[in-house]
């Protein structure tokens, strides 16, 4: 089967998700002529900055009960000043009315995308309460790529030969397919939880939950968990990506550091890996989130394991299914949003045909390349195949699309911002020279009170 014949432009795009990833992404898509559908499963825009206060009846978090049972917690503040969090077009504005402080409130994120939302006319695009239940090649489509018997070129542009998808959704217990010439994945991989496999864990008697149901501290008045705090880390003396050597030091009194638990024993004891016990009320897991596409169907051309998504070029197309599928905020250690907004502009700039991508062949190539750098070279685990922690890739993207790279300045926030949080993390955010500040202010867009 020929695809070229089938599909001759890129018209209707499907953006499963409507968090700070989707929004933009379907932004990026309409600005360049798309027909756009947004599938969104709660009833407004967010994702994970959509506080829900409710928690699921799972404490640990294996069976998620609740719609949005993210992470967000109560008294969340962002670790980024809203300076350089915000778009790159669109500044996070100090609004009348609003959180007024440099790194804002979980509260004050939301409503920026929702101004974010209706200032690019967005709502309207996006199907709220409508969960995604399946989403795959279509029809024979599916056979022919999986066993290579679609006589694909793959040296050629990508763009040439591809497959269309078909979406499934539920809303309000109607299910509903729908037919895309391409579709990116936003749903995020902070939601399903990663727990820590202890020795004795199922029969210790006091209570455990993942930090995914962590709300508000009152629950652990008087506790061994708040009364005292004992933090169980692979090293209280850690190395930097650059080796350099970082001290935890949380400057509380009740708080003590420990190595790794490696047992729980039923009468309540915690052991460490040192020998040291206590005897805790309670554990809260805050152990990190594993990827999750259930519902993404590829056979087996994309594999979505705990520790990430594979394989990806460029963190963002499968090269087999390339550019009908790209996904959008699986990286770590980035600058979130104006990070989904170089990522999005790429893809929209490929889907118009204003940008190329490489053949499939070296894509694949790339890929292969790059996995063997990270294990051998470097040595990092396989969970870490998504860490970013540098510019440099942000500004490969900007110049794939022909877009603006990160503001100097920006980086220079942010290069600040995590000095400061490995060296005071409790304390960072109060910690600005407000002179340097101002100096880097200079060079960045006007903050103005805003109605």
């Amino acid at each position: 089967m020929s695809y070229e014949k089938v599909f001759n432009e890129i018209k209707k795009v499907g953006v499963i998700g409507a968090g700070p990833a989707g929004l933009v992404a379907a932004r990026e898509l309409k600005k360049e002529g798309f027909e756009v559908v947004v599938y969104e499963q709660n009833a407004d825009v967010g994702g994970i900055w959509l506080y829900n206060p409710n928690v699921g009846n799972d404490p640990v978090g294996l069976e998620l009960t609740e719609p949005n049972q993210g992470t967000i917690y109560q008294s969340l503040r962002t670790n980024i000043t809203r300076e350089a969090m915000g778009y790159m077009d669109y500044p996070l504005l100090v609004k009348e009315g609003r959180n007024h402080r440099r790194f804002p409130a979980h509260h004050e994120i939301l409503l920026y995308l929702k101004d974010f939302a209706r200032d690019f006319n967005l709502v309207e695009l996006i199907r709220f309460n409508t969960k995604v239940e399946y989403v795959g090649m279509v029809g024979e489509d599916k056979e022919c790529v999986s066993t290579g018997e679609d006589g694909r070129n793959m040296d050629g542009d990508p763009m040439d030969e591809r497959v269309p998808w078909v979406v499934r959704a539920r809303n309000a217990g109607i299910v509903e397919e729908e037919v895309f010439d391409a579709v990116v994945v936003c749903n995020g991989h902070f939601r399903k939880p990663k727990i820590a496999e202890i020795p004795g864990a199922q029969k210790w008697p006091g209570k455990q939950i993942h930090s995914l149901n962590y709300r508000v501290p009152k629950l652990f008045a008087n506790q061994t968990v708040a009364k005292e705090v004992h933090m169980s880390i692979r090293s209280t003396h850690m190395k930097h990506e650059k080796d350099a050597s970082i001290h935890i030091d949380l400057h509380h009194p009740n708080v003590h550091l420990h190595p790794l638990v490696t047992y729980l024993d039923e009468d309540g004891i915690v052991v460490f890996g040192d020998g040291s016990t206590i005897i805790a009320d309670s554990i809260i897991h805050c152990t990190g989130y594993s990827y999750s596409i259930p519902f993404l169907d590829t056979n087996g051309m994309v594999i979505v394991e705990n520790t990430g998504v594979s394989p990806l070029y460029e963190h963002i197309f499968p090269p087999l299914l390339a550019p009908s599928l790209s996904f959008v905020g699986i990286p770590n250690k980035i600058i979130s949003f104006p990070f989904f907004e170089l990522q999005s502009k790429w893809i929209a700039s490929i889907l118009s045909r204003k940008v190329k991508l490489p053949s499939r062949r070296d894509m694949i190539k790339t890929v292969e390349e790059s996995y063997d750098y990270h294990q051998e070279k470097i040595g990092l685990y396989k969970h870490l195949m998504h860490d970013i922690g540098n510019f440099e890739y942000c500004d490969q993207l900007a110049d794939r699309s022909g877009e603006a790279r990160f503001e100097e300045w920006r980086k220079e926030i942010v290069t600040e911002t995590v000095k400061l949080l490995l060296s005071n993390p409790v304390t960072f955010r109060d910690m600005w020279d407000e002179n340097y500040m101002l100096e880097l202010l200079d060079k960045t867009p006007t903050v103005i009170i805003d109605s």
